[in-house]
């Protein structure tokens, strides 16, 4: 997928293509969610314009900080964002990214309206993190799973129901404090409207093996993604999450107010 507009351009390229099977595009929560809210000219519609195939992986988002910020856990944090908000700095992979609504969500839920930093990706944004340039950031577990482990940088808690297993000793936001702070972001394949169902199915079937492979399993968990069980895999049920996931991040966006940048 290209970069542009939160993604948005690659998509918009990839539900132009011909439907044939052999032009797919890997949208996430932010292209096929986030977008609909953030974008009023949208190119696409994410629940017409494409045929989903499945979904690849879920990405639990870690509430994460500066490694000499203050705060200890989650509840400290809260406090201490209420009461410094004028002088922090919340950083994100750009406006309609995983890291920038996800972080809208945890900021409504404590009631602050920091100053926030885009960057140009989620690397760039971590490295400022990790430098102390800025002060916190919410992060899909696979981008940031490396600094956590070598303790260059402080975790809160993780918005899943769960721990995550590479991770275990980050607590979920309902231990931490925050239980609504629920953010488990996600990776699916789509082809272009109007793609043959027998290649559609051609296509769900191989991705539902790759998701079966050992090594593929072992390689995804180990990088902090989630592989999504057999009832949540497949064309509807990932038909069924964009939809649901419209409805969820569209009243959260436009609460914030937030226009593209």
């Amino acid at each position: 997928m290209s970069v542009g507009q939160g993604a948005t351009t690659g998509s918009t390229r990839a539900m132009r293509a011909s439907p044939d099977g052999y032009t797919l595009v890997l949208g996430n929560m932010g292209t096929h969610a986030a977008a609909v809210a953030l974008y009023p000219n949208l190119a696409y519609r994410p629940d017409t314009d494409f045929a989903p195939i499945g979904m690849v992986a879920g990405l639990p988002v870690l509430v994460t900080a500066k490694k000499d910020l203050p705060p200890r856990n989650l509840r400290e944090f809260s406090a201490y964002a209420k009461a410094n908000v004028d002088r922090l700095n919340m950083a994100h992979a750009g406006v309609g990214s995983i890291t920038h609504v996800t972080c809208l969500l945890l900021n409504a839920l404590i009631g602050v309206n920091p100053t926030m930093v885009p960057f140009n990706g989620a690397a760039p944004a971590v490295s400022a993190l990790v430098g102390g340039q800025v002060d916190y950031m919410c992060n899909a577990v696979p981008d940031i799973v490396s600094q956590v482990q070598s303790g260059t940088l402080k975790v809160y808690a993780t918005g899943t129901a769960t721990r995550d297993p590479v991770l275990p000793n980050v607590p979920t936001a309902n231990e931490a404090g925050l239980p609504q702070f629920q953010a488990l972001a996600w990776n699916g394949l789509f082809a272009p409207e109007g793609t043959p169902k027998p290649v559609l199915d051609t296509l769900t079937s191989a991705l539902d093996r790759a998701l079966d492979d050992e090594s593929t399993r072992a390689r995804l968990i180990e990088l902090g993604s989630e592989v999504p069980e057999k009832a949540r895999r497949g064309q509807e049920q990932l038909a069924n999450l964009v939809k649901s996931e419209v409805a969820r991040w569209t009243p959260i966006i436009k609460a914030a107010l937030v226009k593209p940048e």
